[in-house]
């Protein structure tokens, strides 16, 4: 037996109006539901039984007055219907381009399956003593209506009854091993130059006498992230990128002082490592514990609302993290959160060593890593047991937070260990404060006590501070500006360095964002005789 939905609607008219009258608060989503089922097939209910589309596959759109159904004119025997049900009641949906499609045949069981839908509704209607609004007349139709269709109603019945058993299935059995694969990919085309003859190194080195040529940068990061209850997390990351020898400009021209883009560094010329292999879990609701092999120190401490993503916001090294704090982030170890009863103050530690064989990306960040004209805080060849978990290089980091809204986090940081045979002890700060939804501002200080240096003892400063916009001209889009000095030491040349960043991250779409970014380093490589540094990216970041 085949109707047309029209005829339908009819019936739904007449049966359903008088319950209406006096419940009709009560009923407008659960009839929608119902008249919405007729256009659903049954095959489609049990695959999905949230599902609400039709037969032809497009979705049903919202509930819209019956002058915009392009199909449907006043003329129509079915007018007055379609205008009482979706003008006084709300249960009426047309398609997504304005029509109703009232001519479409439905199948006995799609009819089965809006009488079903209201039968359940008038049964509502008893449960909570609205009985009286329900004429005996009603009844009587809905009555032989149900005999009608009874072995349909049964069938849909069961049907029904199997999902729901099923359903009940996966709940009961809810843990399952999950494993998935997200990943970024970043590209980025950058050029610049500098003033002036040569540029020189903090300890007097030539750097550079010519403006590096443009170049092309990418990196590429693949998570496996896998989870065994849910609250935990099992992640192997790898990554890959441009030869790191063909750094962007600020790199080249300033290798010393942390003016290299941050995303650089993390590639290995062209070839695949594993950045992360750790695992994290939650022995109980205010602990969290992080163990690994391959972890970031800067996964679990120094974090800041506007300035700890190279992907997203600053770029330039010195501006993502205080790398006062963990010369050489990346290694085995361990990490503690402990948050008690979810206030606002919050423990953080952190215990990384790093084996001094391996040459991990991470590992050759801010003060160099071993070219002679590099600062060195840690000169190799000094002593202690190398290569083991709790032999040199370690590092340890405890961090308090004090956060009493989103809007505010203030963060009192002490790091410390020892490295190719040298000690190191650092005091710091880090905080971030939203004035607005959207304006920010944020900053962090570091002050160290290094000895045994390439420069002897010394005891150098850092800050760096900045504002941050969002929304501006385009809604998602994020502003920034940074500035910073990397380090303030009179051992380290005859001027101390400046770096500014601005940058605009303009979404695209929900996996792509695209962002011009200017950095500007002045004095640089702690040197007055070297020129302004002048250097502008196009950053493109794709998140899948």
């Amino acid at each position: 037996m085949k109707i047309t939905l029209y005829i339908l609607v009819g019936f739904l008219n007449l049966t359903v109006q008088s319950a209406l009258e006096s419940a009709s608060a009560l009923i407008p989503i659960s009839v929608q539901n119902a008249i919405q089922a007729t256009a659903t097939t049954v095959g489609a209910l049990e695959e999905n039984p949230q599902a609400q589309t039709t037969q032809s596959g497009r979705s049903i759109a919202q509930v819209m007055p019956v002058s915009q159904l392009s199909d449907v004119q006043p003329q129509d025997w079915a007018f007055q219907a379609l205008q009482s049900l979706v003008e006084r009641y709300g249960v009426i949906a047309g398609y997504s381009d304005s029509t109703f499609r009232g001519r479409q045949t439905l199948t006995r069981y799609e009819f089965a399956a809006g009488l079903n839908a209201v039968l359940e509704r008038i049964s509502e209607l008893i449960a909570t003593g609205a009985s009286e609004s329900i004429s005996s007349k009603d009844l009587e139709i809905l009555q032989r209506l149900q005999q009608e269709f009874a072995v349909e109603l049964t069938t849909l019945q069961s049907r029904v009854d199997s999902l729901e058993a099923r359903t009940a299935g996966v709940e009961a059995n809810q843990f399952s091993t999950t494993t998935r694969l997200s990943g970024q990919v970043i590209f980025a085309l950058n050029g610049g130059g500098f003033e002036g003859n040569r540029i020189i190194a903090p300890r007097g080195a030539l750097i550079a006498q010519d403006d590096p040529n443009p170049t092309f940068l990418y990196r590429t990061t693949f998570n496996l992230n896998t989870s065994f209850q849910g609250d935990d997390l099992l992640q192997v990351r790898i990554v890959t990128g441009s030869d790191r020898t063909e750094d962007n400009v600020t790199g080249v021209l300033e290798p010393s002082l942390g003016s290299v883009l941050d995303f650089t560094q993390q590639g290995v010329d062209d070839t695949f490592s594993v950045s992360r292999a750790y695992y994290r879990f939650s022995p109980t609701p205010d602990l969290e514990v992080t163990i690994g092999s391959r972890f970031s120190a800067f996964d679990i401490i120094d974090k800041n609302s506007f300035a700890n993503n190279s992907s997203l916001d600053f770029s330039t090294q010195m501006f993502i993290n205080n790398f006062f704090l963990v010369p050489r982030p990346l290694g085995a170890g361990a990490g503690v959160v402990w948050n008690p009863s979810q206030g606002a103050l919050t423990l953080r530690a952190v215990y990384v060593a790093t084996s001094a064989e391996e040459n991990f990306p991470e590992n050759n960040r801010l003060f160099g890593g071993g070219r002679p004209e590099d600062v060195r805080l840690f000169p190799t060849g000094g002593g202690g047991s190398r290569g083991s978990l709790f032999g040199d290089p370690r590092q340890g980091i405890v961090e308090l937070e004090y956060a009493p809204s989103k809007a505010f986090a203030m963060r009192l940081q002490y790091g410390g260990g020892e490295v190719f045979g040298s000690n190191f002890d650092v005091l710091a700060a880090n905080f971030n404060l939203a004035l607005s939804d959207q304006f920010g501002i944020f900053g962090r200080y570091g002050y160290g006590s290094y000895p045994d240096t390439t420069l002897g003892d010394i005891h150098p400063n850092y800050w760096m501070a900045g504002i941050s916009l969002q929304d501006l001209f385009v809604p998602g889009a994020l502003t920034g500006i940074a500035v910073g000095q990397p380090f303030i030491d009179n051992a380290v040349g005859n001027a101390t360095q400046t770096n500014i960043e601005l940058f605009y991250n303009l979404p695209i779409n929900h996996n792509i964002r695209v962002t011009p970014l200017l950095q500007i380093v002045i004095d640089p490589g702690n040197q007055d005789s070297n020129g302004t540094i002048v250097t502008g990216t196009l950053r493109t970041v794709f998140n899948f």
